[in-house]
């Protein structure tokens, strides 16, 4: 049985990636709004999975992780504008996010939309040119591609795409697939662009920065469109029978909203069963890469996978 220490590992990651975050916004006036703004949300306390992906891959690559730290940064700068965003009127309208009020409550939504505009900004800024806050990056024609991915990922047709058919899904229920594998292709189709393509580009990032080869890639890549998967059935999870206490966000709110979600097609048992066997094929697809420094590597990468499946926030 492993002993890997999964909690101090993400303890120690966090704060890793939060002094990069505080020793960038610290190069800012903190008295402008918009900054305030912006660090308000950054700063509420998230996980930071994503950055502790990019991170660890890197580190089971063989590679110093901190060479994985600016597009960490960069990747947890979008996840939460794409947060602020999410939790506006116009979208969830959500009150509460990470336990505080979320952008739009604390200060208004107009300032919010502009923060998080300003995090999407800024973070492809820090990948640009990293020198000023990190003594560690990647060479210029490595961050071009981490730019190109990442923009990827988290443009029309990655995340934003997701949200978009979210909100349809939403908005246009009658428009939906009645037939349930038809529903549950579609409900995959959406949760792959809103929430995989920033998971899945969490891990190539760090396997970029780190150099990886094809075979590596490959296996890494399909590690992660499981578990961006999973993650997102356990959301769906979690927002039937989570505690909003431990959460920091309320929960119920996809029922009250008819929302398409996993349980509501599987249940919530089939939904268990379904990530489980996500985080087994993941599992699998690193297994499949054969490199012995990085089976023992890459330990933090099995241990988050099964973190995913087992959290309560």
């Amino acid at each position: 049985m492993s002993t890997f220490d999964l909690s101090g590992y993400l303890s120690r990651n966090r704060k890793l990636v939060d002094d990069a975050l505080i020793s960038i916004f610290g190069k800012l006036d903190r008295q402008r709004e918009l900054v305030r703004a912006m660090t308000h949300s950054l700063m509420a306390g998230g996980k930071r999975v994503r950055p502790a992906l990019a991170l660890a891959t890197a580190h089971a690559l063989g590679a110093d992780p901190a060479i994985a730290l600016p597009a960490s940064c960069a990747i947890e700068m979008i996840h939460t504008y794409s947060l602020i965003h999410d939790d506006l009127p116009g979208m969830d309208d959500d009150d509460l996010r990470r336990g505080v009020p979320t952008c739009h409550k604390q200060f208004s939504e107009a300032t919010a939309i502009l923060a998080g505009d300003g995090l999407l900004t800024h973070a492809f800024h820090i990948l640009a040119a990293p020198g000023s806050c990190f003594k560690v990056f990647p060479g210029a024609e490595t961050r071009l591609i981490l730019v190109e991915k990442i923009s990827a990922a988290a443009g029309i047709n990655g995340m934003v795409e997701g949200q978009m058919l979210d909100m349809q899904a939403e908005k246009n229920p009658g428009d939906l697939p009645r037939d349930s594998a038809e529903a549950l292709a579609h409900l995959k189709k959406i949760h792959r662009h809103k929430t995989g393509a920033m998971i899945e580009v969490s891990v190539a990032s760090g396997a970029v920065s780190a150099g990886a080869g094809s075979d590596a890639l490959t296996a890494l890549g399909t590690y992660a469109q499981n578990i961006g998967l999973a993650f997102q059935v356990m959301d769906d999870i979690l927002n039937v029978e989570g505690d909003p206490e431990i959460m920091g966000k309320a929960v119920g709110t996809d029922a009250l909203h008819d929302k398409m979600t996993f349980p509501a097609i599987l249940g919530l048992q089939g939904s268990k069963d379904f990530s489980k066997q996500l985080i087994s094929d993941a599992l699998d697809a690193l297994n499949s890469y054969k490199e012995e420094e990085f089976k023992e590597k890459s330990e933090p990468l099995r241990a988050i996978a099964g973190y995913i499946i087992n959290r309560k926030r």
